[in-house]
């Protein structure tokens, strides 16, 4: 007996109403850009004044947690990070100090002790509104790790407490403000002049 194919015998997704594969399609795109969306980026609700004025107790942002991928962070973005030892929830900070550097701090103003010897004078009148008054000296940062500060730069837990970020604690970087609506747009990272010279010799 010979054998027959028939399109009514054929797959389910061939013999199925053309209403309910549209759907079903659909469901399916659905959950593809859910799940893709959920790997590329990831809400964040800021706790606590440790990064006032730029960002407010409750202001909800999209982190970008896939950018580090391309490139490492750079001085002057805004991470979201778990920082090496227990707590509740992730920080929110600014990369201040990268691998091979040291950070002063003096009368307020910053410093970066560069490996070359050089000395950087970070330029933050932008973002910051009250200057640190406690004096810092750190140590080398170690190859990998990141230090980083709050804004509100008199009330907030950061490196000057003794810890810098493993790159894989990073979680990501803020992208956009969503919530509440009077504070939506870009967030505040603040890309320093060697960044924009470096970008634009790339």
């Amino acid at each position: 007996m010979g054998l027959r194919f028939s399109l009514r015998e054929g797959p389910f997704i061939i013999r199925m109403k053309k209403p309910v594969r549209d759907f079903l399609i659909m469901i399916a795109i659905a959950v593809v850009v859910f799940f893709g969306l959920r790997l590329t980026l990831q809400t964040y609700v800021v706790l606590g004044p440790s990064m006032e004025p730029n960002f407010e107790t409750n202001q909800r942002l999209l982190v970008n947690k896939l950018v580090y991928n391309f490139h490492d962070p750079e001085r002057g973005d805004v991470v979201i990070l778990w920082p090496p030892f227990d707590v509740d929830a992730p920080f929110i900070k600014r990369v201040i100090g990268l691998p091979g550097e040291r950070v002063e701090i003096r009368q307020g103003q910053v410093y970066i002790h560069q490996p070359d010897g050089a000395v950087l004078e970070l330029d933050e009148e932008d973002y910051i509104e009250y200057q640190a008054t406690r004096q810092y000296f750190g140590e080398i940062i170690p190859e990998g790790e990141y230090f980083v500060l709050g804004d509100n730069r008199n009330n907030t837990d950061d490196s000057r407490n003794g810890w810098t970020v493993p790159a894989e604690n990073i979680i990501g970087k803020a992208w956009l403000s969503i919530w509440p609506p009077n504070l939506w747009g870009m967030a505040a990272n603040h890309p320093f002049p060697e960044q924009v010279a470096n970008a634009a010799s790339d």
